[in-house]
């Protein structure tokens, strides 16, 4: 099994992951991944939006016997009812208009590893069912199938729901609450636990960094001390696209506190976002002016991308991952089919209007909630003809 290897800010999982914090919930967040990790029971993570409730099921897959085979993502709300039941336990040749071909479910592409079943309160009554026979059974059949799949998988689910009220409003089967819930990891809100906030800083300040190939020159304490006391909504999720935005607009520069609650401020109020112009010249305003909205354009383009491989992980071009035919041979590719482009198209909609309705029409809060811009949303509203809402 892996072994973490811990700073006092830092636990480094894998070469690729590490978690950061210092808070005394960090340090027993970090104790139950490092308890549950070993086994194969069931892993119920709660917590809002944006509190990094993926990074902790990568981290117990990464520190777990299975840590060689895949662990799968499957985003519940993102998927289209319809297409859901699927899309986990694959379907065979002609089960339905599009299906042109046999395809492996998620399950079946998890098979050894882990699945890690996201909004999990999202899912359909209907396919609840199946999930829990899924569970306890460890078999299942194909959409359109008659022979039962027997697999080996590990599932970690997550949502940023109330899932006992959900039950009580038969919302959600109680039956698989129960069973979801052998083991639960609650993490708590970034308001919570402040004394994650600098080192969380610290670290994304690197990665930003060094991706962008930016010689940050740092922060004042005062911009820290700004930073520590904003109640970020949005979680780490928001810390993150403040402390991207904000290096890559100053150009590296040191940020002091003015600074600090200017871009602050922009991300409260996406709208305003525009740049306050003050004692430059024409060239340099226009520069300054093309080079925000490069930026804007970039991350509302990360927005799209992250919510479209949130609903469809494992496809792309019209044909899965790691799929292959029944005796693990490699499939020939099959061409995009229009039936998924228009699909993935379905799930954006549906988390919108869902979203939408969520926050009782509140665009801001429904867009915090969709992880995108405000101004993407706007732009998707129109799109998809749901300006009205």
């Amino acid at each position: 099994m892996g072994e973490m290897i811990k700073n006092p800010f830092r636990v480094r999982i894998s070469d690729k992951l590490e978690l950061i914090g210092r808070s005394e919930s960090f340090q027993q967040l970090v104790e139950s991944v490092r308890q549950v990790a070993p086994t194969s029971i069931t892993v119920l993570i709660t917590g809002e939006s944006g509190t990094g409730k993926e990074i902790i099921a990568r981290a117990i897959h990464e520190l777990s016997p299975r840590r060689a085979k895949p662990l799968i993502t499957v985003n519940c709300g993102a998927i289209p009812e319809g297409i859901l039941e699927s899309e986990l336990f694959g379907h065979e040749k002609g089960s339905f208009t599009g299906a042109v071909d046999m395809r492996r479910g998620y399950f079946e592409l998890a098979d050894g590893g882990t699945l890690f079943l996201d909004e999990i309160g999202e899912m359909p009554l209907t396919t609840q069912v199946k999930l829990l026979r899924a569970l306890d059974t460890k078999e299942f059949m194909r959409v359109g199938g008659n022979r039962i799949q027997h697999v080996d998988v590990r599932v970690i689910a997550a949502t940023n729901r109330d899932l006992e009220l959900a039950v009580q409003r038969s919302e959600f089967r109680k039956d698989l609450f129960f069973r979801l819930n052998a083991v639960k990891i609650h993490i708590l809100p970034l308001r919570e636990r402040r004394p994650d906030i600098h080192p969380l800083v610290e670290y994304f300040a690197e990665e930003v960094g060094r991706q962008n190939a930016i010689r940050f020159q740092g922060f004042t304490e005062e911009a820290i001390h700004i930073l520590e006391a904003h109640s970020w909504p949005g979680n780490i999720r928001e810390l993150r696209h403040v402390i991207e935005r904000a290096i890559i607009l100053e150009r590296g520069q040191t940020i002091d506190g003015l600074v600090m609650k200017k871009h602050i401020q922009e991300d409260s109020h996406p709208e305003n976002a525009l740049p306050v112009l003050l004692h430059k010249s024409a060239d340099q305003a226009e520069r300054e002016l093309i080079y925000r909205a490069l930026v804007e354009i970039r991350m509302a383009l990360e927005d799209l991308r992250r919510l479209i491989i949130g609903a469809f992980p494992m496809r792309i071009a019209g044909r899965d991952i790691g799929a292959g035919s029944e005796d693990g041979s490699a499939q020939e590719e099959n061409p995009v089919l229009e039936q998924e482009d228009l699909s993935i198209k379905n799930a954006e909609k549906k988390q919108i209007e869902k979203a939408l309705e969520q926050f009782r029409h509140n665009r801001r809060k429904a867009a915090k909630a969709l992880g995108m811009g405000e101004r993407t949303l706007y732009r998707k509203l129109k799109e998809y003809g749901l300006e009205d809402h």
